[in-house]
């Protein structure tokens, strides 16, 4: 189902947090749930991770992560603030210690000129750590854009552990 890269970068994912006593949250968007299907396709998973959020909606990321309402109305449910938002909603609103957001447009529609087709942001909440984001531009079909935002979270949360 998933490519030997991102199954080999959840195996790393899944060690790395078993080594660290963490458990992860995600809060997907635009890949409806990939990431935590990667996640939780390894055997074992179980032990890392807390629980995922598909929060396709705005009115989903408002009532289940408690993204504030005019994050959305003043920057767009595509925008750095947002993806912010959502990690750190998705780590008060469970017991993980690490939580990964994934919000964007990965087309064929949906695009504007400020966030066109591709226009993906990741956000990491950490325990008593700064929240960071990342923008991504990524090109290619629905499902490659899916596929890239996931390998590019799994980057992400990877490089916030090794800190």
């Amino acid at each position: 189902m998933f490519s030997e890269n991102i199954t080999n970068q959840t195996h790393t994912l899944i060690k790395a947090l078993k080594e660290r006593h963490m458990k992860l949250s995600a809060a997907e968007s635009c890949t409806g749930g990939l990431l935590c299907a990667a996640i939780t396709e390894i055997p074992g998973s179980s032990n890392v991770f807390d629980r995922g959020y598909v929060t396709y909606s705005n009115d989903a990321k408002i009532e289940l992560l408690t993204v504030p309402t005019f994050y959305i109305t003043d920057f767009g449910a595509v925008s750095y603030q947002t993806a912010i938002a959502m990690a750190e909603g998705a780590l008060l609103m469970s017991k993980a210690n690490i939580s990964i957001s994934i919000t964007g447009v990965a087309g064929p529609e949906g695009g504007t000129e400020d966030k066109p087709v591709g226009t993906v942001f990741l956000a990491c909440a950490l325990d008593g750590k700064e929240t960071k984001f990342e923008q991504h531009m990524f090109s290619g079909s629905r499902r490659s854009v899916r596929l890239k935002t996931v390998e590019a979270a799994m980057n992400m949360l990877l490089r916030r552990l090794e800190t």
